[in-house]
């Protein structure tokens, strides 16, 4: 039995739907067609099939997705909560389910009506009905109901104390800009945007502009995650998980961890950056590309340091002159990312590692040996490091 899940598991077969302001369909019908494809380009049968994870949040049950593939007998089915802190756990707890035996191949989805449903720009005002609302309602008082302010709490916090800009969050927005132009997929397809128009766009809740936030997108998507014995078999080229984590810090609140002493750093991503590069045996210097959980602009800054891409505080200067560009030193969310692609939770960017590991990104950087690929930012969260079949 293995004691940790490095090389023990891979991603083969990766699926979506298209990304829309209004899908016009039920969230069932989006996952169920994410799933099919995903089984579809790995080269199984639904019945090959038995395992499913997904997101607390998820509105689809897992036995209305088996019965509607095809998916046989389960072995597994489990969910993880935290928003878009689950895109690598769902991924974590497939490796564990491979690792242990328990499961063969294990999908993982998200499916949602994130615009023309339940949107998460209305915050405390839509239907959630959770015990973070205990908490949340301190903050009511003052105006802080939703993720965009939230997070404007912290950014102002993170800007006062590193002397970073609305200028450098810019340079983050518009390197994933760049990024979308070039892909079908993204919502900012072939709409490209300037360091001028990003400083211009209108406040939604200061320092954040509009294009510091993410898209709200209807969309699922869904990835196959077995063995890396039977990954040999795959009709595409593997993505072999060398390491995986995920981690709570100390204080820690769903998105509003304002009681700590300092709330311009990120300890429970320092967390998992600590356990995830013991695992895999790695660390930032080994990484070719990037997809880092992009929220907000602000929250990949915090995220560089986060992984020791650079120091405290430096990731303002790390990001500019093209630094997050295919040929930049580090290419990162080169689907165009959650602020230009969609906001499917993270999940399509766990599925932009997998295409940037075969060599199939829209924008492909010259080297792809590791890929780091990160989930949600100010709350339990996780990260995975991707590499080839050996």
């Amino acid at each position: 039995m293995p004691t940790t899940l490095k090389d023990e598991a891979a991603l083969i077969g990766i699926g979506q739907t298209e990304f829309s302001k209004n899908s016009g369909r039920s969230e069932l019908s989006l996952a169920v067609e994410a799933v099919s494809a995903a089984i579809d380009d790995a080269g199984l049968k639904p019945s090959d099939i038995d395992g499913l994870v997904t997101f607390a949040l998820d509105q689809n049950d897992e036995i209305e997705i088996a019965r509607a593939v095809g998916i046989g007998d389960l072995h597994l089915f489990s969910r993880i909560p935290y928003g878009g802190g689950a895109a690598v756990s769902v991924i974590h707890q497939a490796a564990m389910a491979i690792a242990t035996g328990s499961c063969k191949n294990v999908i993982c989805y998200r499916a949602l009506n994130g615009r023309s449903g339940q949107r998460y720009s209305a915050g405390v005002s839509g239907d959630l009905v959770t015990s973070d609302l205990i908490h949340w309602s301190w903050y009511m008082p003052f105006g802080l109901m939703t993720p965009a302010s939230w997070v404007a709490m912290f950014t102002t916090r993170y800007m006062h104390k590193t002397g970073c800009t609305s200028r450098d969050l810019a340079e983050v927005s518009v390197s994933t800009r760049k990024h979308a132009v070039n892909n079908p997929d993204a919502f900012f397809y072939q709409k490209p945007l300037t360091i001028e128009e990003h400083q211009a766009s209108r406040l939604i809740a200061a320092p954040l502009r509009l294009f510091d936030c993410c898209q709200e997108t209807d969309g699922g998507t869904a990835c196959v995650v077995t063995s890396v014995d039977r990954a040999k078999d795959a009709r595409h080229p593997a993505a072999v998980i060398r390491g995986v984590g995920n981690a709570a810090g100390p204080e820690q609140e769903q998105m509003t961890s304002f009681y700590r002493d300092d709330i311009a750093t990120l300890p429970e991503m320092d967390l998992v950056a600590e356990q995830m590069w013991r695992v895999a045996g790695l660390s930032a210097k080994d990484i070719d590309a990037a997809v880092i959980y992009d929220a907000f602009s602000s929250i990949v800054l915090w995220q560089l340091e986060s992984f020791g891409f650079c120091g405290p505080g430096e990731a303002k200067d790390f990001v500019k002159d093209g630094a997050l560009e295919v040929g930049g030193r580090l290419p990162t969310n080169t689907h165009g990312g959650q602020l230009s692609e969609a906001y499917i939770h993270g999940m399509n960017g766990v599925n932009e590692g997998v295409r940037l590991i075969r060599g199939t990104s829209t924008n492909q950087p010259a080297k792809n040996e590791h890929v780091l690929v990160t989930a949600g930012v100010g709350i339990p969260t996780s990260a995975m490091v991707l590499g080839h079949l050996n």
